[in-house]
């Protein structure tokens, strides 16, 4: 069937029968064990089906030769010299050699991207008849009515049928039922710490809306509900504009708005980060905006047949589409400063007003941030991001603002090299009276010194004008999960759990104007959701040692009346810790140091009535739930899922789908507990829309600050983002947030005990260097 009508909106956009440019010379076609003859590109008359990169013709028709397409606009080699126009069939093949870059041809090498996008051109403007692709779709899969009786094997799966509508069939119907057209697959996507979003389910993908010289888009079109197409054809038409509502269909992989009238396109079309092709051609464009910058995974940006910039269609008719996307990724100017992050407040003014006037209130606040080391950050992961921006000298400006921006007493960083920690965190932070913690994974031990350095893992900074680091313990998951006796003849753990060398860091503090303890937590784990059993195992070890070291903690004595205002002494390490890193990011080499630079800062940040509060005798601790705890950072993990409901409910029974059916001795057998009494700080309703990774295919909340309820209240978090700027942004890290996770803080009053212990033995008079404890 041959519809030889043409849009109506394109009628400048028909052949020139005095089109003689060489350069759209047809394609040599040759066959195994045939001489090469010329011809043009071989579409059917009335339609090609261009799928997944093989040309299809529908068999009940012949091939036919149309003459070849010529837009009013400039050449489509104005790059390149035009060869003299020749006709024999000799002087053809030497032109079709040289475009393939045969050396004995001395006219220029026409690249293979152009080449490409040349021929992709042809197909997209034989297909400007109305639903040009929905009706060779439907053709291609009609079944043809034969005379004869067909012998089938009846052991045959027969396919699935393709939808009513002809449009677009079921993904698994055939594996081209889904993009008719498209010239490429499905991309993989490179590893990121969370699964690919999927879009909404619907029977069918595509939408064919071509050749219905369709005039104008109105904004509040139903076609930007359809947020489950990945494909869109709007190609010759009679469109002026195309309004930004597109940007609301994210899943589109191939939109084509070739043939029409535009002579400028949105800026949102850069917010389509799943395109794969997006075909121009035709039409009136002169520039592309800087925002298409951030479509790094687009194959193919379709500009012939238009009178775009030189210097734009150099690149492409050179390097490629990725060149001219990766020019205008990195020179897009940067939009305003997104809205300040405020602190939010959870508590009515009367219970603020109350605390205020409580002589005795204490409070400490905690940030966790995945701050997106070096060696994770490359640019093949992060496509989207300008390589100024995405580079360290830059980010790690924007992390130190954003620390001390917060001031909180504590920070808790994954993801922090030993190379950094040593060389710009602990020296710009101490400069603000902090002092630190480090320990890097488990791998750098098998390092040379100078890849060692580069080695990430968790690093817990603090206030050292209010808080006395007291021990500090490493938590290597592998190590203590070999330590378990039941653990050792699961092939599992062997298979499953060993080879990931995350950790954690437990420290223990003591204020030193109240006598009052602390166990924090800093931990890393697992990020792939494919391990989703892992990440349990990993937290499930986590708290066991939490409970552990609490345990031991509140076996200590109290300080002395009057001693527990007394300066900072060193810490001690747990005799069992492992991967201590013998380097100046030892804690103890490091306190003089930071004692001195915290006396420099002129010790602004003094606790309130610290005077009245040195009056109290310190808090006994009768068990290690009675001290408060903290248990944050990235834990790769979402509401709903194993690791949240084991920390937020205490229990995980034995057959959680999140253990995967795999085998950890008594936690697959007993399930697992704890005892903290854990609470979110941003648990519901308070962090409800709260977005932790932001990243164009996944945006949800993976970092969490977790408190013991029994002894700690949340009186303040830091807000969200604004919706509003994260609506425009593609995702993190850009100019205003230099990693893709982003910061989560809070304030924490601590709750005064009720019944205090009686005081221990008089002997116990001072706390013990090297206590007998286990990590």
């Amino acid at each position: 069937m041959y519809y030889p009508q043409q849009s109506p909106g394109i009628p400048h956009k028909l052949a020139n029968h005095h089109d003689n440019n060489p350069w759209r010379l047809p394609m040599i076609v040759q066959q195994p064990g045939q001489q090469s003859a010329v011809g043009p590109p071989p579409p059917s008359p009335g339609y090609a089906l261009y799928t997944n990169g093989a040309l299809q013709h529908h068999p009940a028709h012949h091939l036919q030769h149309p003459p070849p397409l010529q837009h009013h606009h400039q050449s489509s080699m104005s790059h390149y010299p035009s060869p003299p126009n020749q006709h024999t069939h000799q002087q053809q093949q030497q032109h079709i050699l040289a475009a393939q870059g045969s050396p004995a041809s001395a006219t220029p090498v026409v690249s293979s991207h152009w080449q490409n996008q040349l021929m992709k051109c042809e197909m997209v403007r034989a297909s400007r008849s109305p639903h040009h692709r929905a009706r060779a779709s439907a053709m291609a899969s009609r079944t043809v009515t034969k005379s004869a009786i067909a012998i089938t094997n009846p052991n045959v799966v027969k396919a699935t049928p393709t939808e009513p509508n002809g449009i677009a069939g079921s993904p698994d119907a055939s594996p081209n039922g889904n993009r008719p057209s498209s010239t490429v697959g499905s991309m993989a996507e490179a590893s990121r710490p969370t699964a690919i979003i999927k879009p909404p389910e619907n029977t069918w993908t595509s939408l064919d809306m071509s050749g219905i010289n369709i005039k104008h888009l109105p904004s509040t079109s139903g076609l930007f509900s359809f947020t489950f197409l990945n494909t869109l054809y709007l190609n010759h038409n009679a469109l002026t504009d195309v309004p930004q509502e597109i940007s609301k269909l994210r899943h589109l992989e191939l939109l084509d708005l070739s043939g029409n009238n535009l002579n400028t396109l949105p800026p949102d079309l850069g917010l389509l980060t799943q395109l794969k092709e997006l075909y121009l051609f035709d039409n009136n464009l002169s520039t592309i905006p800087p925002q298409l910058g951030t479509l790094y995974q687009l194959q193919t940006l379709g500009i012939e047949g238009n009178p775009l910039d030189p210097m734009l269609k150099s690149m492409v008719q050179k390097d490629g589409t990725q060149a001219v996307i990766s020019y205008l990724r990195d020179n897009c100017p940067v939009d305003l400063e997104p809205p300040a992050r405020i602190w939010k407040s959870l508590l009515s003014p009367q219970e603020e007003e109350a605390m205020t006037q409580d002589p005795h209130t204490e409070t400490l606040s905690v940030l966790s941030y995945n701050v997106l080391c070096e060696r994770c950050a490359p640019a093949k992961l992060y496509g989207y991001t300008p390589s100024w921006a995405l580079a360290w000298s830059y980010r790690k400006g924007k992390i130190l603002e954003e620390l001390l921006l917060r001031k909180t007493d504590f920070l808790c960083l994954q993801e922090v090299d030993i190379a950094n920690y040593e060389d710009f965190f602990l020296v710009n932070l101490s400069q603000h009276g902090y002092e630190g913690v480090f320990w890097p994974k488990s791998r750098y031990k098998t390092m040379s010194e100078a890849d060692r350095r580069l080695v990430d893992g968790c690093a817990t900074f603090y206030k050292a004008d209010k808080y006395k680091l007291i021990e500090k313990h490493l938590v290597e998951f592998g190590a203590v999960a070999m330590q378990r006796q039941d653990f050792k003849k699961t092939d599992d753990m062997f298979n499953r759990v060993l080879g990931k060398d995350h950790i954690s860091i437990i420290t223990l503090f003591e204020n030193i104007h109240t006598g009052t303890r602390l166990v924090l937590a800093n931990a890393h784990l697992h990020w792939d959701p494919a391990y989703r059993d892992v990440k349990l195992v990993q937290v499930a070890l986590l708290v066991d040692e939490v409970e552990k070291v609490a345990h031991h903690f509140s076996k200590y004595p109290p300080p002395p009346p009057g001693l527990h205002n007394g300066p900072s002494t060193p810490a001690t390490e747990s005799p069992s810790t492992n991967g201590v890193v013998d380097e100046p990011s030892d804690d103890a080499a490091s306190v003089e140091g930071n004692d001195a630079a915290a006396a420099a800062d002129g010790g602004s940040r003094q606790p309130p009535s610290s005077s009245v509060q040195s009056n109290r005798p310190p808090p006994n601790y009768s068990d290690g739930t009675k001290i408060p705890t903290i248990v944050c950072g990235d834990f790769n993990s979402v509401q709903g899922s194993g690791v949240y409901d084991f920390l937020s409910l205490g229990t995980v029974a034995a057959e959680h789908p999140d253990f995967m059916s795999h085998m950890y001795g008594r936690y697959t057998s007993d399930g697992i507990r704890h005892k903290l009494g854990l609470k979110n700080a941003y648990g519901p309703p308070v962090g409800d829309g709260l977005l932790t990774n932001y990243t164009p295919t996944f945006q949800g909340a993976l970092d969490h600050v977790w408190y013991s309820a029994a002894n700690l209240g949340v009186t303040k978090v830091l807000g969200e983002i604004d919706s509003g700027y994260l609506e425009k942004v593609v995702g993190f890290p850009n100019a205003h947030y230099p990693s893709d996770h982003v910061s989560i803080a809070c304030e924490l009053r601590v709750k005064p005990q009720r019944d205090p212990p009686p005081s221990r033995h008089s002997s116990n008079t001072a706390l013990p260097l090297s206590p007998d404890s286990n990590s």
